[in-house]
């Protein structure tokens, strides 16, 4: 079994390879396509809305709050929409503003999302799940369903950003790295189900890049209960509740909205971004991906060789190759 995690190094090279989605030109940004973007207000949102309304298309900005959605608006080539995304009737007020609007809808970018803040699962508030879940998951469904048919009338493109969370996992952010899981199958399924439609679906896969999602955990978890204090889980929840209150050390995530651009544009869209600022959580991911791998071959009555597993990869990357060369 150890013999397969030198799998990891092709993995890595074929990651390498194929991550010329970054270099791809804006393209199309003269005829002003419409874009949405959910949770636009911060982070990855907001950086993507700049840039692609600095490139010319036209972006509706989703946001909550009134000082976001003013600061939101001063951007040229942007009309902020409010919209909660687990709030049908924001939904459905933001697709009637979008229709209005007489520009179409050519990309729908699912980006609103909340951080872990239910703790270990067997101490969890069923609540706090429930409330992540809402935002991460049904909140995706509820808005690409309102926008569907706005997107297969222009035989455009959906992204939805998931998180290398989707392949990876850690105590204290299972319901964070369930969530993210979710969006994975949500995303393969949707781009089979919208081909028949002319439509592309992708899963942009970040690591860690600068945004606000730990201040926004950190308001909402509080301090600690007794209760925390005296866990078996202590140490977790200290981690938690002591760790960095905003993320100013890791990079802007110009890289991921290069993917988001590459996703809503480029003639030859991907199925899956990742997209890592650095070789360790490329490492971390890809080899989370070839664990799974090993554990689900061995000990089970049809397992494959070594040489079966490798010749399966090297299937799986020419099958990919040839699609990106379409």
């Amino acid at each position: 079994m150890r013999d397969l995690f030198s799998l990891a190094a092709i993995s890595l090279v074929l990651l390498a390879a194929n991550s010329s989605f970054a270099e791809s030109p804006a393209g199309g940004a003269t005829d002003q396509k419409a874009v949405l973007i959910t949770g636009a207000s911060t982070g990855i949102g907001r950086h993507a809305t700049e840039a692609l309304a600095a490139e010319g298309y036209f972006v509706y900005a989703g946001a909550r709050k009134q000082k976001d959605l003013d600061a939101l608006n001063a951007i040229p080539n942007v009309q902020a929409i409010r919209l909660d995304v687990t709030k049908q009737e924001e939904v459905d007020a933001a697709v009637e503003t979008v229709r209005k609007g007489n520009r179409g809808l050519y990309g729908l970018v699912n980006n609103a999302g909340v951080g872990s803040a239910a703790g270990p699962l067997i101490e969890a508030d069923e609540n706090d799940i429930r409330w992540l879940f809402d935002v991460n998951v049904f909140g995706v469904i509820k808005v690409t369903k309102a926008f569907a048919p706005l997107i297969i009338e222009s035989k455009g493109r959906i992204a939805t950003i998931g998180s290398i969370a989707g392949i990876l996992t850690w105590p204290g952010g299972s319901d964070y790295t369930m969530s993210k899981h979710a969006i994975e199958a949500f995303s393969e399924s949707l781009a089979m189900e919208m081909a028949r439609f002319g439509v592309t679906a992708s899963v942009i896969q970040p690591g860690n890049y600068r945004s606000d999602i730990s201040k926004t955990n950190r308001v909402r978890r509080g301090e600690l209960t007794e209760a925390q204090k005296n866990s078996p889980y202590a140490d977790i929840y200290k981690g938690r509740l002591e760790g960095p209150v905003d993320r100013a050390e890791y990079k802007d995530p110009d890289e991921v909205t290069a993917a988001i651009r590459h996703a809503l544009f480029d003639p030859s869209p991907k199925l899956r971004y990742m997209v890592v600022p650095n070789r360790d959580e490329a490492t971390w991911t890809v080899g989370a991906t070839l664990r799974r791998v090993a554990q689900r071959n061995e000990r089970q009555e049809h397992a494959f060789s070594r040489e079966e597993l490798i010749e399966m990869l090297d299937r799986a990357i020419a099958t990919e190759n040839s699609e990106a060369a379409e």
